[in-house]
C-alpha cells in the first residue's frame, strides 16, 4: 500500500519522533510498501540530508528556531494546492498517517478529508505538560492553539467540542481518525480517559511502541563487551536540553549524591550553557562530560557501554525511548517517571517510592546512590530480556500494518 506520513518537522531534523518516522519508513519499504513523507522544508545545516530523496515532499516553510533546525508551514489553501500538485504524480494513497501535533497535523487532516482517505493518527506528545513546561502563559497558548485548530480544520457536522485545554485539542484530531495509536499503554489509557478516541465505531486506542532499528541493534550487540571495565560507575543522560527533560535537577542531584561516577551528557538544546555553568558551580564528585549530539548508532553504542541510563522527565514522555533502547541493549536505568517504570517492568532503580512521582532533588540523589552502590558491588538491576525482541522495529511495523489493513478494509 501507499502510506503518506505527515510530521510537524522534517524527518531529517533532530528529535525522537523524527527518528521513529525514519525507521517506520525504512521497515515499511522493506516490507514492500510505498511511503511518502510530508513536512516543512529544512533551512539549517542539515538541509542537505533531505535533498534529492524522492520520498520527501518538502513544503514551503519558515525557520522558527535560531539555529534554523526547525521550521513551520502555514496550513491553508496555498499549501493544499502545493501538496496536491506534489502528490499528483505519485501512486494512489491508501492511508494518511499523521505523526504531528500542530501544522503538520492540520495539513494532514485537510489532505485526507479532501481526498477521502482514512487517517491513522499517532499521538506522540502530552500536549498539556509540554506546553506548560516550555511556555510562559500555557493557558493562553492552548486557547490560541484550539482556535487555530478549529479555523484550520473547520467544523464537522455534529462536532460540538469547544474546549480550550490540551485534551480538547487532541479529541478533535481523534474524532477525525479511523484509528488512534499511542506508543505506550499508560499514554493510551490516559488518552481514552480524556475522550481522545477514534471515530465512532472504531476500537479504542491501539498501543504500538516506537521501535529500535533491528540492524543497528544487532550490530551494537555484536560489538558490545559483556564484561564491565574497571572503574567508577558510568551513567548516561541523553535528550533535548529543555526544562521538561529536567537536566538541571539531575545535575543538582548528582552533586548532592556525592557519588563517584563518570557521567556523559548526550544531546543539545537551550539549557546547554546553563548546565555547564551549574556543573562548574556545584563541582560534583562525579566527572561530567558534555558529549553533544551524536548519530543514532553512536548513541546506542554509548548506551550499551554505560552501566545505567538516567531518565529524569516526569509526566512528559509518552514512551521514554531511551530506557527502552537501554533495556534492549541490556543496560538498566534510573527512572523518575512511575508510568514509564511500569511500562518497563523491571531492570531499573525507581526515584522515590516508584508509585508516586517524586520530583525532588533528594529522591533522585538517593536513586543515584543506590544505583552506583549496586553497580560497584557487581549487582546491577537486570532489564526484562523480552523487551529486546518486542522493541524491534520489524515487529512494530508489522503491528502498524495490521492497523493500516483494518482501516482500509
Amino acid at each position: 500500500m501507499h502510506v503518506v506520513m505527515f510530521g510537524d518537522q522534517h524527518v531529517e531534523s533532530l528529535g525522537g519522533a523524527q527518528v521513529s518516522m525514519r525507521l517506520q519508513r525504512r521497515f515499511l519499504e522493506k516490507a514492500g510498501h510505498t511511503v511518502t513523507m510530508v513536512a516543512p522544508a529544512m533551512h539549517g545545516p542539515r538541509a542537505r540530508a533531505a535533498a534529492g530523496d524522492p520520498a520527501y515532499v518538502d513544503l514551503p516553510s519558515i525557520p522558527i528556531t535560531v539555529d534554523r533546525e526547525y521550521s513551520m508551514t502555514w496550513p491553508g489553501r496555498r499549501t493544499d494546492q502545493r501538496l496536491d500538485a506534489a502528490m499528483a504524480g505519485r501512486p494512489p494513497v491508501d492511508v494518511v498517517h499523521i505523526q504531528a501535533d500542530f501544522w503538520g497535523a492540520f495539513i494532514g487532516v485537510r489532505y485526507a478529508e479532501r481526498h477521502g482517505i482514512p487517517i491513522v493518527h499517532t499521538m506522540h506528545n502530552r500536549l498539556d505538560v509540554g506546553i506548560e513546561a516550555t511556555t510562559p502563559f500555557p493557558k493562553t497558548v492552548l486557547r490560541v492553539l484550539n482556535a487555530w485548530q478549529r479555523r484550520a480544520l473547520g467544523r464537522r457536522v455534529g462536532e460540538s467540542e469547544r474546549g480550550r485545554d490540551g485534551w480538547a485539542y487532541l479529541r478533535r484530531f481523534g474524532a477525525r481518525a479511523a484509528a488512534v495509536t499511542a506508543p505506550s499503554t499508560h499514554f493510551a489509557r490516559r488518552l481514552e480517559a480524556n475522550g481522545v478516541l477514534p471515530a465512532a465505531g472504531a476500537p479504542a486506542v491501539d498501543v504500538i511502541w516506537n521501535g529500535i532499528d533491528d540492524d543497528v541493534l544487532d550490530e551494537v550487540l555484536a560489538a558490545a563487551s559483556t564484561e564491565r571495565a574497571p572503574g567508577p560507575p558510568r551513567f548516561v543522560w541523553l535528550g533535548r536540553m529543555s526544562p521538561e527533560k529536567r537536566l538541571m535537577p539531575f545535575l543538582e542531584a548528582l552533586a548532592a549524591s556525592s557519588v563517584e561516577a563518570e557521567v556523559e551528557i548526550i544531546g543539545g538544546g537551550g539549557q546547554l550553557r546553563a548546565a555547564r555553568r551549574l556543573v562548574d558551580k556545584l563541582r560534583p564528585r562525579a566527572t561530567v562530560t558534555f558529549a553533544g549530539r551524536m548519530p543514532y548508532a553512536q548513541t546506542l553504542r554509548r548506551i550499551a557501554a554505560a552501566d545505567a541510563v538516567v531518565q529524569t522527565s516526569i509526566g512528559f514522555e509518552t514512551q521514554g525511548m531511551t530506557i527502552f533502547e537501554a533495556a534492549s541493549l541490556g543496560t538498566p536505568s534510573v527512572v523518575s517517571d512511575p508510568d514509564l517504570a511500569a511500562e518497563l517492568g523491571e531492570g531499573f532503580w525507581a526515584v522515590g517510592d516508584g508509585v508516586t512521582a517524586d520530583p525532588s532533588v533528594a529522591a533522585l540523589a538517593d536513586a543515584l546512590r543506590a544505583a552506583a552502590s549496586d553497580i560497584s558491588a557487581g549487582a546491577p538491576r537486570v532489564p526484562d530480556p523480552t523487551i529486546r525482541e518486542r522493541f524491534r522495529q520489524s515487529s512494530r511495523t508489522a503491528a502498524m500494518v495490521e492497523v493500516y489493513d483494518r482501516v482500509t478494509a
